[in-house]
C-alpha cells in the first residue's frame, strides 16, 4: 500500500511543483525512497535511513546525513552520477543526494535539501540575452562539509571526453583541473545527436541527464540526475556543475549502459540518448534549466587531412576557447604526431556576431608543435569572448588543417644597419636568416629616417611574430576597448610565422591610454597619467616608443629568435 501510495505520488508531481516535506521536520530514523537509474533509461527505488542533519554545516546550508541501500549500492556505494538523485518521505520530496565521502566503505551520503535548491530558479531566454560576456573565473572548490570530524564532499561530476585522443587528456588535464573539471575518458558516449528535441514528457525525477559542453564527432558532458520537474523547469545535481551562474547549457536525456564499482569513485558508464533542453542558471546547491529550449550552440568544423570532424560547442569566454583548443589538438594527434618534428598549414576563420577573424597561419616545430597550433586559434577566442561586447558572441569557427611533410624553420641569426645616419637618409637593414641545415639567407628592407627626426639612439629589434603578437597584447592588457571594430582589427592584425618583423623604436616613456601609446608626454601629464589610471608603476614602460614596424618575409620557413642593434641619428 506506501509503494502504491509512492507511485501514485510521483506519478502526480512530474509536471507539477513538487510536494515537500521541510528540512524542519526531517528527524534520525525517518527512512524514505530515492529514485536514480541503475540501468538503461528505467528510473529505480533505492532505501535511504536518515542518519541526522547537520545544521549549519556551510554559510546557511544544512546537509540531511543517511544510509542508502538496495539494487547495486552495497556493492558499489555512492556512485559518480547519482548527484541529483530525488528522496522522498512520506511521498514527500525532501532533497537531492548530493554529497558523499570518498573511499567510504558503506553508501553514507549528504542530501541537499530542496529547500535549498529551488531557489536556484532558472532564467528566461530575455533574462538570459541581457547577461553581458563574462571575464574568466576562478575555479570552484568543491564544497566540503564537517561535522564532529566527519567530511563530505560534492559527489565529483566527471567531465567525460569522447572521441578524443588519451594524449589530448593527458596535455589538458592540469588545466582541466585548475578549473574544477574531473576529466575521464571513455565513461559517456556522446555522438552524433538528432538535431531534434525529445518529449520532455519521457523524463521523470530520477532521470539522467548529461550537460554537454561540446557535442558530435567529439563530445564533451558531466552526467547526473534530474530532482524535481516543474513545468518546464527541472532541477538536478544538488550541487554546483562548475559555479558558472546564468549560463546557456545544451542538455540530453542519458542511459546507463554500466556500473562500474570502484575503491575510490564508483561510477556510472552512459551515453547520451536525445536532446531535452537547456540548462540555463548553475549555482552552489543545484543546476536548473528549461525543457523544450534550445540552448545557443556554435557550429565548429576541423579539416585535418582527409579527416572532418563536425561539432556545435557552447558559447562561454571561458570554455569555449579550452574546449575548441582540445579539440584542435585532439583532430592533429588523431592523423598526425602530437609530438616530435613537425609542420602544419593552417586557413581558417571565426566568426562572430559582429564580424569575423582569419586564423591563417604555419606552425613547425621540433615539438609540442600541435599544442602551439591549438593555441594560435584559442588565444583570439579567448581575447574577443571575453571583451564584454555581445557582438563578439562565436557564430561559428571553420579550419582547414594541411600536415606538411617538411618542416622549414629558421631562426634569426643576425641584423646589420649603419651606425650611423642622418634625417632623411634611406637606410638598407640587412636580416640574416639561419635554415636547419645550417644555410644563411640575407633579407633585406629599407626605412627612411624621418626628415627632422631628433637624435640620439634609434633601436632596431627584429622579432618572431610570438614576440611582436604578445608585445600587441601587453600594450592593451588592462584597458578596456572601446568597440567590437577594435577588438576585431587587433586580432586581424596578428602577424604570421612566416616572417620577421623589424620595430624601429626609441626608448622614450610611453603611457597607454585607452590601449592606445601616448609617447613621452609633458611632464605634468605623464604625472596625471601616473596618479589616475590602475597599475601606475606599469603604465611607463621600457618598450619604448614605436617610430614604426617593418615585415620581412621568409619564404615558406617558420621564424623564431629576436636581434636588437642599435644607431645613432646625428643632427
Amino acid at each position: 500500500m506506501r509503494r502504491l501510495f509512492l507511485i501514485l505520488a510521483l506519478a502526480s508531481a512530474v509536471w507539477a511543483a513538487p510536494d515537500i516535506f521541510p528540512l524542519r521536520d526531517v528527524k534520525a530514523g525517518q527512512h524514505g525512497v530515492g529514485r536514480t537509474v541503475f540501468s538503461g533509461t528505467r528510473v529505480e527505488d533505492f532505501d535511504v535511513e536518515i542518519l541526522g542533519v547537520l545544521q549549519n554545516a556551510g554559510p546557511k546550508q544544512s546537509v540531511i546525513l543517511a544510509r542508502l541501500s538496495g539494487g547495486p549500492l552495497a556493492e558499489t556505494g555512492v556512485l559518480q552520477g547519482m548527484s541529483g538523485s530525488p528522496v522522498y518521505i512520506d511521498g514527500k520530496l525532501v532533497g537531492a543526494i548530493a554529497l558523499g565521502f570518498t573511499e567510504a566503505k558503506a553508501a553514507i551520503a549528504g542530501i541537499r535539501p530542496i529547500e535549498e535548491m529551488l531557489q536556484v530558479a532558472p532564467g528566461t531566454p530575455t533574462e538570459l540575452a541581457a547577461v553581458p560576456q563574462t571575464k574568466p573565473r576562478a575555479a570552484p572548490a568543491r564544497e566540503r562539509f564537517s561535522s564532529g570530524g566527519m567530511k563530505l564532499e560534492e559527489i565529483a561530476t566527471p567531465l567525460a571526453f569522447s572521441g578524443f585522443t588519451p594524449e589530448t587528456l593527458e596535455h589538458f588535464a592540469p588545466q582541466l583541473r585548475a578549473l574544477g573539471m574531473d576529466p575521464q575518458q571513455g565513461v559517456s558516449g556522446g555522438g552524433n545527436l538528432s538535431d531534434r528535441l525529445g518529449d520532455p514528457k519521457t523524463l521523470e525525477p530520477g532521470s539522467m541527464i548529461s550537460v554537454h559542453l561540446l557535442s558530435g564527432d567529439m563530445s564533451v558532458d558531466a552526467d547526473g540526475t534530474i530532482t524535481a520537474i516543474d513545468g518546464d523547469k527541472i532541477y538536478a545535481f544538488g550541487h554546483r556543475f562548475m559555479a558558472m551562474g546564468p549560463t546557456d547549457l545544451p542538455f540530453a536525456k542519458a542511459e546507463v549502459l554500466a556500473l562500474l564499482p570502484n575503491l575510490s569513485n564508483s561510477f556510472k558508464i552512459s551515453q547520451s540518448t536525445e536532446w531535452m533542453g537547456a540548462i540555463t542558471s548553475d549555482r552552489d546547491v543545484a543546476i536548473s534549466g528549461i525543457t523544450g529550449r534550445r540552448a545557443s550552440v556554435a557550429p565548429v568544423e576541423i579539416r585535418v587531412g582527409k579527416n572532418d570532424y563536425k561539432m556545435n560547442v557552447v558559447r562561454d569566454p571561458v570554455l569555449t576557447p579550452l574546449v575548441a583548443q582540445m579539440a584542435v589538438f585532439s583532430a592533429i594527434d588523431s592523423t598526425q604526431r602530437a609530438q616530435g618534428p613537425a609542420a602544419y598549414t593552417m586557413k581558417g576563420q571565426a566568426e562572430f556576431e559582429g564580424g569575423s577573424v582569419r586564423l591563417d597561419n604555419v606552425f613547425s616545430g621540433d615539438s609540442a608543435t600541435a599544442a602551439v597550433a591549438a593555441l594560435a586559434v584559442a588565444t583570439p577566442l579567448s581575447y574577443a569572448m571575453s571583451s564584454g561586447f555581445d557582438a563578439l558572441r562565436l557564430k561559428s569557427l571553420s579550419l582547414d588543417i594541411t600536415p606538411a611533410e617538411v618542416h622549414k624553420q629558421a631562426e634569426i641569426s643576425d641584423v646589420e644597419a649603419p651606425h650611423q645616419v642622418r634625417p632623411g637618409d634611406d637606410i638598407e637593414i640587412g636580416v640574416t636568416f639561419t635554415e636547419d641545415n645550417g644555410a644563411e639567407t640575407v633579407k633585406k628592407v629599407h626605412y627612411r629616417v624621418p626628415v627632422g627626426a631628433p637624435g640620439g639612439t634609434l633601436y632596431l629589434t627584429v622579432t618572431d611574430s610570438s614576440s611582436a603578437n604578445l608585445l600587441e597584447f601587453q600594450n592593451v592588457v588592462g584597458t578596456q576597448a572601446r568597440s567590437p571594430q577594435q577588438v576585431l582589427a587587433l586580432l586581424n592584425g596578428l602577424r604570421s610565422n612566416t616572417s620577421a618583423y623589424v620595430r624601429v623604436w626609441r626608448a622614450d616613456a610611453v603611457y597607454s591610454v585607452e590601449g592606445r601609446d601616448l609617447p613621452n608626454p609633458p611632464a605634468s601629464i605623464a604625472a596625471i597619467l601616473g596618479r589616475s589610471q590602475p597599475n601606475a608603476s606599469s603604465l611607463a614602460t621600457t618598450r619604448g616608443t614605436t617610430v614604426t614596424e617593418l615585415e620581412v618575409p621568409a619564404g615558406d620557413n617558420v621564424v623564431s629568435g629576436t636581434k636588437t642593434i642599435q644607431i645613432e641619428v646625428k643632427e
